[in-house]
């Protein structure tokens, strides 16, 4: 077999490896974005912590940026798991768990992981099926809820 030849065999397998669904969250993965929203976040200045949650919830990567707020690291998590066990982001949880809304008193289940606030995402494969979830923690709300929506928008050139 030729050179010409086997390279056509091997831009072949890679692209059919490029262009499958995952069905669950992978270290490489996850690593890669993180690595895209810590750097986005150095660009705003920004010392966060940043999970990535498997479909199950569970964490399959997180990293600290130095300086990070220690309680960020528990925040990042609990948005991860929440997006996940939920399956709706963070700050879309938000109004449904205020007084008088229909799932206000929801952060006090789960043993305390729901996190009602912004900065988590869950995160589809190309199907459209939540593989996993990412969050966000060490900045205002605001600022996690744009850096989780970051990281949503460069998940697929994470695969």
């Amino acid at each position: 077999m030729n050179q010409d030849a086997i390279s056509v065999i091997v831009d072949s397998i890679v692209k059919q490896l490029k262009t499958q669904d995952l069905d669950d969250m992978t270290l490489g993965v996850a690593k890669r974005l993180i690595e895209k929203v810590e750097q986005k976040a150095r660009d705003m200045g920004m010392r966060i912590v940043v999970a990535v949650s498997n479909k199950a919830g569970h964490p399959v990567a997180v990293e600290c940026m130095d300086g990070a707020y220690i309680a960020s690291y528990d925040i990042a998590l609990n948005k991860a798991f929440t997006v996940v066990a939920l399956k709706m982001p963070t700050v879309q949880l938000k109004p449904l768990a205020q007084p008088g809304a229909p799932l206000y008193g929801i952060q006090f289940t789960n043993n305390g992981k729901i996190v009602i606030f912004g900065g988590g995402v869950p995160l589809r494969n190309k199907s459209g099926e939540i593989i996993g979830g990412l969050g966000v923690s060490g900045g205002t709300e605001e600022q996690d809820t744009d850096l989780a929506n970051y990281g949503e928008a460069v998940f697929h050139d994470c695969l």
